[in-house]
């Protein structure tokens, strides 16, 4: 966004421009319809494949993904539908059959109890959804969920949002988006899934080839591999893959995990997938920043595998999927330490001298973790308990984390993150942990980035130097580099820009895209960056740069961009519809049509995110703006009283009321506001800089200029605080102040504008 330094004034749009130039966050009655997604290859079917990979084909069958998603029936059903009941949130909820046909009582859309029919499974263990059909081409995923694991039913809300009930107004109620399939899930369940939502109407046409996650989910379209394999020998290509459009062998490993990158990692997503060799150009992966993960990168939130397993040895050492699992069948390739012993040397480290735990058999006591998973004695020498502990997702779900890392009881004393002793020996101290491993391993420890990345969120020197060293040195993963990246534009935004000049020149897309993400563009020399990047290969850099550039005026891009802005601002535009099925995709697009002053749908767009999740409140301060602009001013102050009764901390937003209330000359109200924005935001000098002048305002010159020498010392290198308050000074006739500080000014800024004036002052 544009940030210009310029003399504040108490103007309600003055104020407000910037919060308008908000960034693209990506933050996803027909189904079964065959679809064409290439121009070269067709989708064919599974069947095609059976007559000569009939092995690949046997290992698939029964898999999770053959079981991903299928038809409702008597062999697909696992729950038990024989009149069960489920409690939650004061009501009764009922799962049974009539007629042969799956059904659920349970609260609808309004809270009541009704009836919903299951048309769709989706999932099989350890647990199994089940998908009920809504107008307007919806599927939502019913929150009564079948534990296949344990054969029990449970309701989802109870595992995964423990501390509050969902009311069916809530957006994460199983009837609203946040549980909707067709952006949710689908994308990752059913082979060529072909979204379908349709902006203008609200409603979806979803498609896929085969319901299930079959070959061509991985493979691509396959007919042209067909031709090929139906000419005579000697007359196939060679050089033409089998005539597949994805390349699954003679790859390296980061081309390899690219291919399941798509469905096993925690992402945004762009459009509907089309086997592009960049994932970016589909993808925008969530990076170990600390929010999804833990400061240190170990898995917290749902982070299907990507982004842990991309940080580890393991993937910096050429390991890939593969190496580990049967990628048809999905299952490991062994159950037991062979799974490890592949690569490691068994009599080195599966070995007691390495693991120092019992072997099965050998007398003691079971443990329970913290998460009260049961461990038996010999589960200990197990290398992924260690190395890969787990933890439970959606309710029975154990995960294992991925980044194959030693534990670090040490670094659960510093940081507060887990380690796999004390996740396992729940009832023991974290020093009773450090001290076995000192015993075991010595005291040294090697340097760990989380205690960078923590560093770095204190705004230091330390931390600054921390993430610079990170992204410099290449023994670091990419992806563990493009977070050093991110976190330098987040909390060094100023010092760190060559540093992200240079990163805008990385062959990775991790670090490109969260350079230039992350890029403050604020002058000429980032403003030129941002222009060259739209000719970049991958989608999403291409997009970020035309969401920068959506608020500058045409006539100030240069005309060899204009081409290139087009093409961006075009994938840039579907890019927001795709995701406009959710409210913040909503949000983006209501701001692209107002930074194209489309007002009428932006208000649109503005109106239907809040409909649909009233709790997103940051819409509601740009659709006030937006009235404000357009006169409207009662509906624009409803729309700011809402959005401080629910979030009263946010000061920046209660210094735009104190604004807005003086614009409308309400001005012993703004004060009030004014006040508490002070309090609420003390690092603002803007704010600072408006108390002031409203108290110059009403003749109280000491308060004035107490707030202005406030607002200098909160930012002491901005020369226009040191001016307004000279003003002051002259105004009120203090003239020793006047000339001691046009002294001072001239001193600190000897090339400002007002030389002459201030000389003058001077010389009275």
């Amino acid at each position: 966004m544009e940030n210009r330094k310029r003399t504040e004034k108490i103007s309600f749009f003055g104020i407000l421009v910037a919060l308008l130039s908000i960034p693209l966050y990506m933050i996803l009655k027909t189904y079964g319809a065959d679809q064409n997604v290439s121009h070269e290859a067709n989708y064919v079917g599974k069947e095609t494949c059976i007559e000569c990979h009939l092995n690949e084909y046997n290992d698939w069958v029964g898999s999770d993904h053959d079981k991903a998603m299928d038809h409702a029936n008597d062999s697909t059903v696992l729950g038990d539908f024989n009149n069960k009941t489920v409690k939650y949130n004061g009501m009764t909820h009922k799962l049974y059959k009539r007629d042969n046909r799956f059904f659920a009582l349970t609260d609808g859309e309004d809270g009541s109890l009704q009836e919903f029919e299951i048309k769709y499974v989706f999932g099989h263990y350890p647990l199994q959804q089940y998908l009920v059909e809504f107008e307007g081409g919806r599927l939502q995923t019913l929150a009564l969920t079948w534990n296949s694991k344990d054969s029990v039913w449970y309701h989802m809300a109870t595992a995964v949002y423990k501390d509050e009930i969902i009311e069916h107004d809530n957006w994460l109620h199983w009837t609203n988006q946040a549980q909707n399939w067709n952006g949710m899930c689908a994308d990752c369940h059913s082979t060529n899934l072909v979204k379908g939502y349709d902006p203008k109407t609200d409603t979806y046409h979803t498609t896929w080839s085969e319901i299930d996650v079959s070959c061509e989910a991985c493979h691509g379209p396959a007919s042209k591999h067909l031709e090929w394999a139906n000419k005579a020998e000697y007359a196939r290509e060679t050089d033409n893959n089998f005539g597949l459009v994805v390349k699954t062998s003679g790859i390296d490993n980061k081309e390899y995990v690219d291919l399941c990158v798509r469905c096993h990692s925690r992402r945004g997503t762009l459009s509907d997938f089309h086997h592009s060799a960049d994932l970016y150009n589909h993808n925008i992966p969530q990076l170990p920043t600390g929010e999804d993960y833990f400061i240190d990168g170990q898995i917290l939130d749902e982070d299907y595998v990507y982004g842990s397993f991309t940080q580890s040895k393991m993937y910096m050492r050429d390991v890939k999927c593969n190496d580990c699992h049967n990628v048809h069948s999905t299952k490991r390739l062994f159950d037991d330490n062979r799974l490890c012993t592949q690569c490691h040397r068994a009599d080195d480290y599966d070995t007691y001298n390495h693991h120092f735990h019992k072997s099965k058999g050998e007398a003691g006591k079971a443990v329970i973790a913290d998460d009260g998973v049961k461990f038996e004695v010999g589960e200990g020498t197990r290398c992924i308990n260690c190395h890969m502990p787990a933890r439970f997702y959606m309710g029975p779900d154990y995960r294992n984390d991925h980044s194959f890392r030693i534990p670090r009881p040490d670094l659960t004393e510093k940081l507060g993150t887990p380690n796999a002793c004390n996740q396992c020996h729940a009832d023991k101290s974290t020093k009773w942990a450090i001290d076995y491993v000192n015993k075991w391993h010595g005291i040294s420890r090697p340097a760990q980035y989380g205690t960078v990345f923590k560093e770095a969120q204190t705004g230091s020197q330390e931390g600054f130097d921390g993430l610079v060293n990170i992204y410099n040195d290449e023994v670091y993963p990419e992806i563990v580099r493009a977070t050093a990246i991110y976190l330098l534009g987040t909390h060094y935004q100023t010092k760190s820009k060559k540093i992200l000049f240079d990163a805008l020149n990385s062959f990775n897309g991790h670090i490109r895209y969260n350079a230039i993400h992350n890029l403050l563009m604020d002058d000429e020399q980032s403003f030129k960056k941002v222009l060259e990047m739209l000719k970049d290969p991958s989608k999403a850099i291409r997009i970020d740069c035309a969401t920068k550039l959506s608020t500058i005026s045409k006539d100030q891009i240069p005309q060899k961009y204009h081409q290139q802005l087009k093409i961006a601002e075009k994938e840039y535009l579907e890019t927001l519809e795709f995701n406009a099925d959710f409210p913040y995709g909503k949000f983006n697009l209501a701001n692209f049509y107002y930074n194209k002053k489309q007002v009428d749908k932006a208000e649109e767009f503005y109106k239907k995110a809040i409909e649909q999740d009233d709790l997103l409140h940051p819409v509601k301060i740009n659709l006030a703006i937006l009235y404000n602009e357009k006169g409207e001013y009662n509906k624009a102050e409803i729309l700011l009283k809402d959005y401080l009764k629910n979030v009263p901390e946010d000061g920046a937003t209660t210094f735009t009321y104190a604004l807005f209330l003086s614009e409308r000359k309400r001005y012993d109200e703004s004060m009030k506001y004014l006040l508490k924005a002070a309090k609420l935001s003390p690092d603002n000098p803007r704010i600072f800089y408006n108390v002031a002048m409203m108290y110059d305002f009403r003749n109280d010159k000491q308060q004035a200029v107490s707030y202005l020498q406030s607002a200098i010392n909160i930012n002491p290198e901005d020369p226009n605080y040191y001016i307004a308050l000279l003003n002051l000074h002259t105004k009120y006739q203090q003239t020793r102040q006047a000339k001691s500080l046009a002294k001072k000014i001239l001193n600190k800024f000897p090339d400002i504008n007002d030389r002459a004036n201030l000389e003058a002052i001077l010389n009275q």
